[in-house]
């Protein structure tokens, strides 16, 4: 990884060791890489391609069909993100991060390069656990609002961490309470990472909202492009995302492909559940449309907690239109989650 960002050493294509067989071969046929390392040695691979020479790094992505996508990310973007996000924080050379995301993903990944510019060794964690982030000697740490709740109800101290980069989902306002150095992040692979802090573009990053109202993002942090597809022709990067920008503060609504269309209206799946997440029975929540003869579609909100279909729905309506209280619960233990720590979607919409 060092040598691919920082020494003009081969591009790299993380993945996880702990992928399924089916969905390693099947990112690998998609993305075809020319070597493969494994703790045995380098292997070639036939019908390997090699990227553009500017590609540094491509993270494996997959969408709601599933089918790989390929990032591909150049080292200047990677430094370019991680030099604002360090600036952004005040974080210094000699202090240390703690990564506790798979590195597979764009989130873990960037920690690693924070690190190596903060000339330390990052502390890794293969695997996350409460005892695992608390017995860790570091400044910064990087997570998602699942496993910070899990760190809240277990009692964790986390007062040993000045910074808490806080990504990947909306977080309710309890959790962003539960310490003062947590810093709420919005980005993605496309754009190496985390490009919005606490609602405001990092250095350098341009950020509108399109007439369709998504999301916009240009700068330096932008993809070179996907694999085996055209190079990103620069300019601005047009999300999946809907949101509203006052000129000084980004809120994010949700994605554009989770608006519910139900009796004729239309309902932002997150911004629901971000409202959900305030209710004090409510634990975890995903929100998701499911067809209806009736309406089209009705709002269902998966909840891991004790809230009612009532409770919820009579919460729901003093925040939001009546229409885009939930009409279904389901009740989870805990949402499932992707190894980036989201809730996977794909295996709720299968369930509901």
């Amino acid at each position: 990884m060092r040598n691919a960002v920082f020494g003009g050493g081969p591009a790299v294509l993380p993945l996880s060791p702990g992928l399924p067989a089916a969905a390693l071969n099947a990112t690998l046929d998609a993305l075809r890489p020319t070597h493969v390392v494994t703790p045995d040695g380098v292997e070639p691979v036939a019908g390997g391609a090699p990227v553009r020479d500017e590609v540094a790094v491509v993270i494996a992505t997959s969408g709601s069909t599933g089918t790989p996508k390929g990032v591909e990310l150049t080292a200047e973007a990677l430094v370019a993100s991680a030099t604002a996000s360090l600036k952004r924080i005040g974080a210094g050379a000699g202090e240390r991060w703690l990564c506790c995301l798979p590195t597979s993903h764009i989130s873990g990944l960037q920690v690693l390069v924070r690190a190596m510019l903060s000339e330390t060794e990052p502390v890794v964690r293969e695997r996350f656990s409460v005892r695992a982030v608390t017995g860790a000697v570091a400044e910064h740490v990087s997570l998602v609002p699942t496993q910070l709740r899990r760190l809240v109800d277990a009692g964790a101290d986390l007062s040993g961490f000045r910074t808490i980069l806080l990504g990947g989902a909306a977080a309710p306002p309890d959790l962003l309470a539960a310490h003062p150095g947590i810093v709420t992040t919005y980005g993605m692979s496309e754009t190496s990472g985390g490009c919005v802090y606490d609602g405001t573009p990092l250095d350098d990053v341009d950020l509108q909202i399109g007439a369709d109202g998504r999301i916009m993002i240009g700068g330096p942090v932008l993809f070179a492009g996907y694999r085996f597809g055209e190079p990103f022709g620069g300019g601005r990067f047009v999300t999946s995302d809907l949101g509203t920008w006052d000129g000084e503060r980004l809120t994010v609504l949700g994605r554009a492909d989770d608006v519910i269309n139900t009796g004729g209206q239309k309902v932002v799946a997150g911004a629901v559940a971000a409202v959900l997440a305030g209710h004090p029975g409510v634990d975890e929540v995903a929100v998701l449309g499911r067809p209806d003869p009736e309406w089209g579609e009705i709002v269902v909100a998966v909840i891991a907690g004790p809230a009612g279909l009532d409770e919820l729905r009579a919460y729901a309506k003093e925040r939001l239109p009546a229409y885009a209280a939930p009409r279904a619960v389901m009740r989870v233990r805990s949402l499932p989650l992707l190894a980036s720590g989201k809730p996977d979607m794909v295996a709720l919409r299968n369930q509901i």
